[in-house]
């Protein structure tokens, strides 16, 4: 997967913050329906990745039946909030 594709197919650009609210509700939710569709663990877990980046990924135990692929959603939610904070911070 890649981001530059991801951010076209969903929003129609790669520049988020220029992105009018409705847009980007409407390309989240055009996310969640194809995450609920994705048949392949690593894209369902890409989609799923980006999706919490922008807040609207659902909960782990709705989107991940596998106890180890909720395992790696929690190491990722752990590692992007290390992230945001030591950017918070200085």
């Amino acid at each position: 997967m890649d981001f530059h594709d991801l951010m076209l197919r969903y929003f129609g650009k790669t520049e988020l913050d220029t992105l009018p609210p409705e847009a980007m509700g409407a390309g989240i939710e055009r996310m969640r329906v194809d995450f609920g569709l994705e048949k392949d663990a690593g894209r369902r877990f890409g989609l799923w990745a980006l999706l919490h980046m922008l807040g609207g990924a659902p909960d782990l135990d709705v989107a991940f039946k596998d106890p180890a692929e909720r395992e790696a959603a929690r190491n990722f939610m752990d590692m992007a909030a290390r992230l945001t904070d030591a950017d918070e911070t200085g």
